[in-house]
């Protein structure tokens, strides 16, 4: 503690000394004006490097190690009395006052200045231990910046155009004050009527300009938004669709269209517009300050010392903003995800009369949003108050001091009007600049969004290359230990291994929730095992080119899934060039055929969305026809005829049996189905508990034979 106190002690004293010594230098570098303006600019420099060098030596010998922030103080405070003066003769060839007296009042305000300078800088990029996190996100957005810039490629030339209006009507709209305190001055001196005219046609020039400029530019910057919209959005919903099953088990739907039809149109216009505004605000602010320099460059160094504070301002306004912000996305997205549940899934809530609970639910998501906005709105509120306070303070210190000036001559009271046009959009563009930087970086968390999905890799992979002519489609599962990515702590399948013979039929039989169908989602490749692979025609699966092995192995799922369409595009799905009368044929080995040509429309109905205008049996014979189609080598049946009639079931097993060479992979709860398999096998516990054909497994009297009497009735319903 003791020593402790001892270095504080030793900081306060070396601060006093240096405070000392920097103020000695200070005062004999403006004690002597000399007559040359080189000379005392010479001066000036040297006794700005003669105090760095002294400050910095102070703080190592005390410190031991400089801080950032601190460096950037005496840097900033050793050089600005020697940039300002050096501006003041090189622009007006005349010395300020400061310069002259270099009294204690000018060494306080260069110090203030410094000081709000290096504060301004570590707000907004912190160089602490503190802020490393921070320092990383930035650079993070400013790469993902350059990612969207470089996505907008295609759209540069209307980029560009949009940048030749934003100049041409910032340009005009600059010298609209300027012509307006121009026709005071006109008014209020002698009168000259050709003087007043040409004032007021350059007026309206300016004005007819400045409005086309901008309409052209926000018309070109509207078309490359929407252009590189359609094109994100193309690329997501590609890169999404590429994604392996458990991605979306895992993610929520309401998450991934949020991203697709809210964050893709946010990282356009919330980019582009931005480095519109940018561009724009900079390019003004420049022009704005060098007319206010013309008009009195010390009302100009006035209204720039509200800089510091506004930027201060200004960047805790935009953390608290930003943060509340991207919450309330997060939260829309949660209210959208609770209504997307409720509108898929509304037989179910209608069944259990939970629609209450349901609007309960939702009504608290969009509360939570409710209140997230509400505590954004009072930040803005704060800040609104804060922005304008500032503001009122330095049009009031403008005006006390553009009187004085006007009193002593200095300036004219057109010139003052002038002034006071442009500071008010100064102000304006000053707060703007600050924060549109800063917004622009933030915005990108939505675009950073869509890259993590376009970044994403599959954990299936898909980049076999494997396209044999010949297939026999003998399948072995060797070995395989899976759990899947939504509950990685409980194994499904353990040490599994099953060999499905060419051309035979297999059936799997088991309890609810053994593995039977993950066995049939492995061999899809849906997921990707932990350990084990399976093998077709002794190849690892993932060796396949991944369009040939779907088109070699087809599914029919217990709950067949149709798109908005005809029925000819759903047979036919993924199969463009297929031909009506290969769609007829599959159709009638689906015994699908009858009722589709009583259709209206026939093969050209509409299915609705999800085939909701066709009865369960029908969308099930559509998707085997669709299965058919393809003269898959390897055919899955995954309770394929659990809602067909005894007659269409028949019609059906006729037409399987046409394709001898066929691998039959069949999940079934009909003993009529499993008795005609070649091989039965029964998995319990994500193992094989027993195999072999109908009459062995019954002799058996084991697991099979106890499911026969649970499970294998002629009227029961299926279960999985």
């Amino acid at each position: 503690m003791a020593r402790d106190s001892a270095t504080v002690q030793q900081q306060v004293v070396a601060l006093i000394v240096a405070a000392c010594v920097d103020y000695s230098l200070f005062y004999a570098s403006g004690f002597v004006v000399t007559q040359s303006a080189v000379g005392h600019v010479a001066r000036l420099w040297v006794s700005a490097a003669l105090r760095f060098s002294v400050l910095t030596v102070i703080a190592l010998l005390t410190l031991g190690k400089l801080k950032p922030m601190l460096m950037r103080f005496i840097t900033t405070h050793s050089v600005l009395h020697a940039v300002f003066e050096t501006g003041a003769k090189a622009l007006y060839s005349e010395g300020s006052q400061c310069g002259q007296l270099a009294d204690v009042r000018c060494w306080l305000m260069c110090a203030g200045a410094s000081l709000s300078a290096a504060l301004f800088w570590e707000i907004s990029v912190p160089d602490s231990e503190e802020g490393a996190g921070g320092r990383e996100n930035k650079q993070k957005a400013r790469v993902l910046l350059m990612r969207v810039i470089y996505l907008f490629k295609p759209d540069y030339p209307l980029l560009f155009g949009g940048l030749v209006f934003l100049s041409l009507a910032v340009i005009c709209e600059m010298f609209i004050p300027f012509y307006t305190g121009k026709v005071i001055d006109i008014l209020g001196s002698h009168y000259q009527q050709s003087e007043f005219l040409s004032a007021l046609l350059f007026m309206g020039l300016y004005s007819i300009g400045g409005s086309v400029s901008a309409g052209c530019r926000g018309g070109l910057l509207l078309c490359a938004i929407n252009s590189f919209t359609c094109r994100i959005k193309v690329k997501l919903y590609e890169a999404l669709t590429k994604q392996e099953i458990g991605f979306f088990e895992t993610v929520k739907t309401g998450e991934m269209t949020s991203r697709l039809s809210k964050d893709t149109t946010l990282m356009a216009r919330a980019v582009c517009l931005n480095v519109n505004v940018l561009l724009r605000t900079f390019i003004k602010t420049l022009g704005m300050i060098s007319l206010m320099m013309s008009l009195s460059w010390k009302l100009t160094f006035l209204v720039l010392i509200e800089t510091p504070f506004t930027g201060v301002i200004q960047n805790i306004y935009d953390k608290h903003y930003q943060r509340l912000s991207r919450a309330m996305q997060d939260s829309m997205a949660s209210a959208n995800d609770a209504a997307n549940e409720v509108v898929s899934g509304i037989r179910v809530v209608r069944s259990f009369n939970t629609e209450k609970q349901e609007v309960h639910r939702y009504d608290n998501r969009l509360m939570e949003t409710h209140n997230i906005k509400t505590r954004r709105d009072i930040v803005s509120a704060v800040y609104l108050l804060a922005r304008r306070l500032t503001g009122l303070v330095m049009q009031v210190l403008t005006l006390y001091y553009g009187r004085l000036f006007i009193q002593r001559g200095q300036m004219t009271t057109g010139n003052l009007v002038s002034f006071i046009l442009y500071q008010s959009n100064l102000g304006d563009n000053i707060r703007t600049l600050t924060y549109i930087f800063g917004d622009m970086l933030n915005s990108v968390g939505a675009a950073g969004k869509v890259f993590e999905y376009l970044d994403r890799k599959p954990q299936v992979s898909t980049d076999g290359k494997l396209k044999p002519e010949r297939l026999t489609g003998h399948i072995r599962f060797n070995r395989l230990n899976f759990s899947y990515p939504s509950n990685p702590n409980k194994t499904v399948l353990q040490d599994f291994s099953l060999e499905l013979k060419a051309g035979q039929m297999t059936a799997l039989v088991g309890p609810s929730g053994e593995g039977k169908s993950t066995c049939v989602s492995l061999l899809e490749r849906f997921y990707e095992s932990q350990e084990g692979e399976i093998l077709l025609d002794n190849k690892p699966l993932k060796l396949y080119d991944h369009r040939f092995l779907h088109e070699k192995i087809a599914v029919v799922s217990q709950e067949p899934v149709l798109f908005s369409g005809t029925i000819r595009n759903n047979i036919a799905y993924g199969l463009p060039d297929c031909s009506l009368n290969k769609i007829q044929e599959a159709a009638r080995n689906a015994s699908a055929h009858e009722f589709i040509v009583q259709l209206e429309k026939g093969y050209d109905t509409e299915v609705g969305e999800g085939g909701g205008k066709l009865s369960k049996s029908e969308r099930q014979r559509i998707a085997i026809a669709r299965a058919l189609v393809r003269e898959p080598q390897v055919l899955i049946l995954d309770e394929m005829t659990s809602a067909l009639d005894t007659e269409s079931e028949n019609k059906v097993q006729q037409a399987l049996a046409s394709y001898p060479d066929q691998t039959l992979l069949v999940i079934a709860h009909k003993l009529k189905t499993v008795e005609k398999a070649d091989q039965i096998v029964v998995i319990s516990g994500g193992k094989v508990a027993e195999k072999g054909t109908h009459q062995e497994l019954m002799d058996l009297k084991g697991s099979y034979y106890k499911l026969k009497e649970e499970l294998f009735t002629e009227g029961s319903s299926p279960q999985r």
